[in-house]
């Protein structure tokens, strides 16, 4: 019986074959292997169940608001006739777009598991019945064993039996794009290691860049680490985003008002002795007049237009409601390399002739280090002039050829002629080289302590002396210094030899060499990055790092970003290390989530763990990440943020948003599209509901005096010409000035805070008190009859929400404060709507359709000015808001940053 329960890392290759039933000599007969996929299986993904498109269709239909549309709509053609059907129609399509939407964003969202299932390799190298043979990779099977080398694909998780010069690239598996050089030795039985320091196994879907090896077979299909993300992803259920609680939750408010409302209507109606029939079009008027049904779409419309901006921005929106909930993203949870980082090693300190220089500086050409670091090298340049290789070769060839130094010219007049290649126990490399006098360049480079070990010379601005323990303990001091700055330091040396030993080995080669220097080099900071890091430090939101790579090196980029403060010196308490999170329970880790900054040598599952810390205290957290790896916690993200150029299909499909430019800057200018897009869905919420809240005021104290004040077909007209247009328009204002100078929303803001829901009330009892006074003056002072009165009363709603929509730009500024407009969508909206709201009057077939009367001059300016006073009362409220402080204590009140 082949044994699986045990850890491959943690035992010696032999103990891992043994387990398996295995033979290294011979591998599995065709007999076994047939066997062994009976009972594990095949190398593959498992493929979920997938639903419908007309299933998921239907599913949209769940949602509480959507619910309550459908209802009043049947209610509405029931009650109403053809009055109703107009209503109706326009409540269909905007709940149809609204599924039609979700569909396409749930499809989205299986692209993940997908492209994840794509990743295999398809063949793979095996020993089987005493031969090497080539096999689908689907086919192979635990203990199965392989061969690796330079340019496979990875088939199945493996343990390494040899590892000859092994270097894999598991890039996206850790998000590192150092390759990792592999080892034969078991690690510490016991001790637990994360994905990247598993240096004696390979893993499914990673890339061999260097060398060859040996391998049995310890994990196929889920039961590899890849398999093991893609049961991450299909466990992981999304986040529902602040914008859909918050519709929610207005949703189940408005419903539980309305019924309360209508229902109190009614009995009060029939109290007073009007007819069941008659108060029931009243009720089913009012719940009508109440319920903002174009709110899903308008809130649609300026997502939308939110996600043309944020395109033009090099941020691909792939959910509409990502959009908004950027703005109130309070945690940004940002991989390091490539986003935090440029993804490319660089040459930053260069020591030589006993001094250390900046890489900035120029240097001698005929400097012996830029020869050795030159020459002992196996950087390609292809036909574009892009360098291929190892990322720390290509910094080094980098390096000197920004400093004018023709290697091309250099190898053509000195030629390598051998090589003792790169070997992960000695750490170094050589190169030999043909000079033109008949003699021999060696150039070496390495490792500085294993390097310094073969060296008895040093040069020193051309002279070559012997090397003293002075210069050995001060190059040491050098190295260690550069390594505590989360530098990769490599020393170069070289000798000249008269001739060329009979065999080019360690022992012939590398040998009484001359120390020539020392280059350190790292994976730099994104300038742009840091300064975003402060526009997002300013804005009350937390930049968090996580990375795959070693602490050192991410608290030293960390501190160079400004994501911890490098002048404080106890840095190392924020900084948190996949080991030792793993002896943090989740309670105590949502506890104590807040005191790390950084987090390094994490895996997958360690990612989502910090995000559902986040989440556990309410916070809305966004996480940026380009590998496979990062694919379950951008899934389990309020947003998740792909990058566009480096990142994997795998995260792309994970995401919520992706960067075009892979820039952390763009993320920042998304927030602040996010946040204005929040305030305008606020500003059209106001002014709905303000308006919404008029007309039920206006209808129920006129229910209640006993007024006949508008007919049912008159708020369906008002709703239909005064509500849609200019609450699109008003998705279209700019941003606030100071939009980035507060703390995001908090999860108990909604629509309804930051001073929109007193503004409401006492907005929608201005409207309902002008409309009932124009409604009594006409009828009562003027004496022109109830006709009249219903048609002023109607022009000056309708009239007053239109002019109303100007004063919702803002809650508590002045609307003179600024161009008042500015926003040419909002007034060609202003003349559209009173258009086709005037022209009932005005038409005399559509009096007729609409029950109303022609009205005079002295009459039509009257309506008018009482319309527009909506103005002049709102500013005026607003002055006395501000002046007594109460602006001030609901204005971006309740939010606060993430300390």
């Amino acid at each position: 019986m082949v044994e699986k329960n045990f850890i491959a890392y943690q035992a010696s290759a032999e103990e891992v074959v043994t387990k398996l039933q295995s033979d290294v000599a011979n591998g599995l007969t065709n007999q076994e292997v047939k066997k062994r996929q009976e009972e594990f299986g095949f190398n593959e993904l498992e493929a979920e169940e997938k639903t419908t498109l007309l299933q998921k269709f239907f599913a949209q239909f769940k949602d509480f608001m959507i619910i309550v549309l459908l209802v009043a709509a049947l209610v509405s053609v029931i009650a109403e006739g053809m009055h109703g059907l107009t209503d109706a129609m326009i409540i269909l399509l905007v709940v149809i777009l609204n599924a039609i939407i979700g569909v396409f964003q749930e499809a989205k969202a299986e692209e993940a598991i997908d492209a994840l299932r794509k990743m295999a390799s398809p063949a793979a190298r095996v020993r089987r019945n005493g031969n090497v043979q080539s096999v689908k990779s689907t086919e192979l099977v635990p203990g199965d064993i392989i061969l690796l080398e330079a340019g496979d694909v990875v088939p199945a998780d493996v343990r390494l039996i040899e590892a000859n010069s092994l270097q894999i690239e598991e890039a996206a598996l850790t998000g590192e794009s150092v390759p990792v050089e592999k080892s034969v030795a078991a690690l510490v039985e016991g001790e637990e290691a994360g994905i990247g320091d598993r240096k004696n196994m390979a893993f499914s879907s990673t890339n061999v860049t260097y060398g060859r090896g040996l391998a049995v077979v310890t994990g196929t299909g889920m039961d590899t680490e890849v398999g093991h993300i893609a049961s991450m992803l299909s466990s992981t259920e999304k986040q529902q985003t602040p914008l859909q609680r918050d519709q929610e939750r207005l949703g189940k408010t408005l419903t539980i008002l309305i019924l309360i409302i209508a229902a109190v209507t009614f009995v009060v109606g029939i109290f007073r002795g009007r007819a069941p029939l008659e108060m029931l079009l009243v009720a089913i008027s009012l719940a009508v007049a109440a319920i903002p049904e174009g709110l899903p779409a308008i809130s649609t419309i300026i997502l939308s237009l939110g996600t043309r901006t944020m395109a033009d921005r090099k941020a691909l929106v792939r959910t509409l409601p990502a959009v908004e909930t950027l703005g109130s993203t309070q945690v940004i949870c940002s991989d390091k390399t490539g986003t935090l980082t440029v993804n490319k090693m660089t040459i930053e300190k260069v020591y030589y002739n006993g001094e250390l220089h900046n890489a900035s500086e120029q240097i001698d050409l005929n400097t012996p280090l830029l020869k050795a670091i030159s020459f002992a090298n196996d950087t390609e340049m292809d036909a574009q002039g892009a360098l291929i290789g190892d990322p720390t070769e290509t910094a080094m060839i980098k390096y000197a050829i920004d400093k004018s130094f023709d290697l091309q010219a250099a190898l053509a007049e000195t030629p390598r002629i051998g090589e003792v290649p790169f070997d992960s126990t000695r750490k170094l490399m050589s190169t030999v080289h043909q000079l033109a006098d008949g003699r021999y360049l060696v150039a070496v480079k390495g490792a500085p302590d294993q390097l310094l070990k073969r060296c008895t010379l040093v040069d020193i601005n051309g002279n070559v002396e012997s090397i003293s323990q002075e210069q050995v303990d001060d190059i040491l001091a050098k190295n260690t210094a550069l390594a505590r700055e989360a530098l990769r330091v490599l020393a170069g040396a070289y000798k000249v030899i008269d001739t060329l030993p009979s065999e080019l080995n360690s022992e012939t080669v590398e040998q009484d060499l001359i120390f020539a220097g020392l280059v350190g080099m790292i994976d730099p900071e994104r300038k742009e990055a840091g300064d975003a890091i402060k526009v997002a430090r300013e804005a009350g939101i937390r930049t968090v790092m996580i990375t795959g790579d070693h602490a050192v090196t991410a608290q030293a980029i960390a501190e160079r970003l400004g994501i911890l403060d490098p002048n404080e010196a106890n840095n190392e308490s924020h900084v948190l290390t996949g080991a030792e999170l793993d002896e943090i329970s989740d309670e105590d880790l949502a506890k104590r989530v807040a005191n790390y900054s950084v987090y390094a040598r994490v895996s997958p599952e360690h990612k989502v763990r910090i995000i559902r810390a986040w989440q556990a205290n309410d916070v809305v957290v966004s996480m940026t990440g380009d590998g496979v790896n990062d694919a379950p916690s951008l899934k389990q993200a309020d947003i998740g943020v792909g990058m566009g150029i480096t990142g994997t299909e795998v995260s792309k499909g994970a995401s919520d948003m992706v960067l075009a430019d892979d820039n952390f800057e763009t993320i920042v200018v998304a927030v602040e599209e996010g946040r204005k897009v929040f305030s305008n869905i606020q500003k059209a919420v106001q002014f709905l509901l303000s308006a919404n809240l008029g007309e039920v005021i206006t209808l129920f104290v006129a229910t209640m005096l006993g007024w006949t004040i508008l007919e049912p077909v008159h708020i369906l007209w008002i709703n239909l010409v005064t509500d849609v247009f200019p609450a699109i328009a008003l998705g279209m204002e700019g941003a606030e000035k100071d939009s980035m100078k507060y703390a995001p929303r908090t999860s108990k803001d909604n629509f309804l805070s930051f001073g929109v829901f007193p503004s409401i009330v006492y907005q929608g009892v201005l409207e309902a008190s002008i409309t009932l006074f124009i409604y009594w003056y006409s009828t009562h002072v003027m004496q022109l009859g109830n006709e009249h009165g219903e048609t002023m009363a109607f022009l000056t709603l309708g009239m007053i929400q239109l002019f109303h929509a100007y004063n919702v730009k803002s809650v508590f500024k002045s609307l003179f404060s600024s161009n008042p407009f500015a926003n040419k969508y909002l007034n060609y909206a202003f003349v559209g709507s009173g258009a086709m709201l005037l022209m009932v009057v005005i038409v005399p077939v559509l009096r007729n359709l609409f029950d109303v009367v022609p009205l005079s001059v002295t009459e039509w300016t009257i309506m008018l000015t009482a319309a527009a006073s909506i103005i002049v009362f709102v500013e005026i409220i607003k002055f006395v808001l501000r002046t007594t402080g109460f602006a001030d204590k609901y204005e971006k009140s309740g939010s606060s940053s993430i300390k």
